[in-house]
């Protein structure tokens, strides 16, 4: 179909291709666009009527080009909505819609058919926008809109009814049919609005709706709507709350499909951060401490340390289920482990969402924690006074102003003093608090403006940086060797939604990638804008870096030992000058926390730590383990000794972190080489007796 060149210039106005998508939602650039398209003076279109009748005809072609016969709806079915109210054509267009989509979106069509043109072109301009990069305050300003909560309560009411009715058999199933593509929009925006408001109905709701259509009412392996569950869960992702990410690991827990849980599994690991955002909500997790008689045995779940399910006889702990309470109550048994299992998951996310409120610039309800096992574990800080902040172990300060401890706020005397405490005393912190890395600005960034480059050009495992951009809550796009997509920008919004952080990087080959530039941006009259770093505030700084200096530990190729000998020699020498470079501040850490313990160790006499190396004495030779990548060179040629893997570190050894192998790593291969002439492996001791 032909369209005339007015109706062109109202379909881009339309459709948002003449938009500043960043100025959304602001309506005048509408008002001014239509009666420009009309050939009237910039006003508001409501009040000019020569605009409305002129306009009518170009909407009127434009609502047969959006809504053909074959019902191949063109820029989707708000467009046409839009072009309806200019036409003139509400009734028309809204019972042709309603005819090519499910009753669900048929009734948010209704809703958005009550309003006028300028809101509905807004709408659609919410609609368009990408699930994993939206518009700031989409879903808020949703909740403004005319019966729209009402209609997404009535919305999802109905879902949950009609997956109720395909379990009851009153509704034929057929795999992946129970709500099409429209639906599961409208349900997505629905639950989105709910999510965000925190609405008291909601849990009630979407626990059954998430377990019915993650599952068959047959024992087929299929599901209701797999679309629907990952669109939950991508809802879930943008606005968590406890008793959602409960539902969908019910739902998890359900499903038969092989694939499900694998793809839900990698989404927790970027819905469970973003509970950091939402601290007032992730509170209400629960504690997961239980205590069950079963006559005489008791079974206890304890959180004081790693959640452990445990089975006593009076005071003293059993090595397993008693053989009576399996036999009588097998059951209550199955139902204990899997809530020992899930108190384990809860506790988790509980810590995650702790560590990402550590960029919030608002006053978390910290109290409601209060009772709870891991307060103990924490470092706390009291206002004792206006501006006086004193730190505490544990939440030992009523009634005043209470924060979570971070190094970056403490002197160097108190963090030493601090990680004496956590040491001493032998804590196992929810996170690494203590010991925690701290990442100030330094002078080449002070001048450089609003680009940091200090990560810059490490070549890294791209399957392994992807799944940690998962883990610690970053986006990114998927990059390929085609398609200009072997460059792209990972980024994770932090401050409750305030600072968004962006790490440039791009393909180095099939296998590998390399980073570039680190910037941040500030959410400003709804619209991303990069800043100078040193407007960034010095938390949201420093976790950043921290996350960015994570992904280059674990993900460079300087972590694997046999890259000297097995990787492409164009990469030799920066695998050779990275292996055995400066320490960032991650191993810094490293480096104080090993200082501490290896005097407690039985070859504390044959170790020397310093700026970079373990130093270990060996009888044959000594070795020089790098704090930063655990690789190791011998003395006194410097020559390089690969060592795959090693046992575990001495049995009893406490150490006060291990968030990503190293520490344990680099000591276990200390007890190794303390006993050189032990080693029997032929591949280490081929390298040992070399000249």
């Amino acid at each position: 179909m032909h369209l005339s060149a007015l109706a062109q210039r109202l379909l881009h106005l339309i459709t948002g291709t003449a938009n500043d998508p960043t100025r959304w939602p602001d309506a005048s650039q509408l008002n001014v666009g239509l009666t420009g398209v009309a050939g009237s003076a910039p006003g508001q279109y409501a009040t000019d009527e020569r605009a409305r009748r002129q306009l009518a005809a170009p909407a009127r072609e434009l609502v047969g080009f959006l809504l053909p016969e074959d019902r191949t709806w063109r820029h989707g079915r708000f467009a046409a909505l839009v072009a309806a109210g200019l036409a003139g054509m509400d009734a028309e267009v809204g019972a042709r819609l309603a005819e090519g989509c499910g009753p669900i979106a048929a009734a948010e069509t209704d809703v958005v058919l009550g309003w006028d043109v300028e809101l509905r072109a807004l709408f659609t301009e919410a609609g368009r926008v990408r699930w994993d990069e939206p518009l700031p305050g989409v879903t808020e300003w949703l909740g403004g809109l005319p019966g729209y909560l009402d209609f997404a309560r009535t919305a999802l009411e109905a879902a949950e009814a009609r997956v109720a009715a395909i379990h009851a058999g009153e509704i034929a199933y057929q795999a992946e049919k129970a709500f099409d593509d429209e639906e599961k929009s409208t349900l997505g925006r629905a639950l989105r609005l709910a999510l965000f408001l925190d609405e008291p109905w909601l849990p009630g709701l979407l626990d059954p709706l998430a377990r019915g259509i993650a599952v068959a009412p047959t024992q087929a392996r299929t599901l209701p709507s797999q679309a629907l569950l990952f669109e939950i869960a991508r809802a879930v992702q943008d606005h968590p709350t406890p008793e959602a990410i409960s539902a969908l690991r019910a739902a998890r827990q359900v499903t038969r499909h092989a694939g499900v849980p694998k793809q839900l599994d990698r989404m927790f690991k970027r819905i469970e951060p973003a509970l950091g955002e939402r601290l007032e909500v992730a509170f209400r997790l629960p504690d997961g401490r239980v205590r069950q008689a079963f006559g005489e045995h008791t079974a206890v779940i304890s959180t004081d340390g790693e959640v452990e399910l445990s089975w006593w006889h009076g005071d003293r702990k059993l090595k397993a289920v008693p053989a009576a309470v399996r036999r009588e109550h097998p059951e209550e048994v199955k139902r204990l482990r899997e809530l020992a299992k899930q108190t384990t998951q809860q506790q988790a996310t509980l810590f995650r969402a702790l560590e990402a409120g550590y960029t919030g610039e608002q006053a978390a309800p910290y109290r409601q924690l209060e009772g709870r096992s891991l307060v103990d574990r924490l470092i706390w800080e009291f206002e004792v006074s206006p501006g006086v902040w004193r730190a505490e172990l544990g939440m030992s300060v009523p009634d005043v102003p209470v924060r979570l401890w971070h190094p970056a706020r403490a002197s160097v005397e108190e963090v030493r003093a601090w990680r004496e405490v956590v040491q001493g005393k032998e804590l196992r912190q929810p996170f690494k608090q203590a010991f925690r890395e701290v990442y100030l600005i330094t002078p080449a960034e002070e001048e450089s403006g609003s680009d940091s480059f200090r990560f810059d050009g490490h070549v890294v495992d791209y399957r392994r940086l992807r799944a940690l951009f998962k883990q610690r809550g970053w986006q990114s796009p998927f990059l390929r060797q085609w398609d200009d997509g072997y460059a792209g920008e990972a980024h994770r919004v932090l401050a409750s939604g305030r600072w968004r952080v962006s790490l440039n990087h791009g393909l180095y080959d099939e296998h590998h990638a390399s980073t570039g530039r680190i910037h941040f941006q500030r959410l400003t009259e709804g619209k991303w804008r990069q800043v100078r770093l040193t407007e960034v505030p010095a938390l949201v700084f420093s976790e950043a870096m921290r996350d960015v200096d994570l992904f280059v530990a674990v993900a460079s190729i300087t972590s694997d030992p046999r890259w000297a000998d097995q990787g492409p020699d164009d990469l030799r020498d920066y695998w050779r000058t990275g292996s055995f470079a400066a320490l960032p501040p991650s191993a810094e850490v490293r480096r104080d926390a090993l200082s501490r313990l290896i005097g407690r160790t039985a070859v504390a006499d044959r170790c020397t730590v310093t700026d970079r190396f373990l130093v270990v004495r060996g009888d044959l030779r000594t070795y020089k383990i790098h704090l930063g990548s655990a690789n190791i060179l011998m003395e006194p040629n410097d020559a390089y000794l690969c060592i795959v893997a090693a046992r575990a570190p001495q049995p009893g050894l406490f150490l006060p972190f291990e968030e990503d192998g190293r520490l344990a790593l680099i000591l276990s291969k200390a007890f190794l080489l303390a006993n050189d002439t032990a080693i029997t492996d032929p591949s280490i001791t081929r390298q040992l007796q070399a000249i």
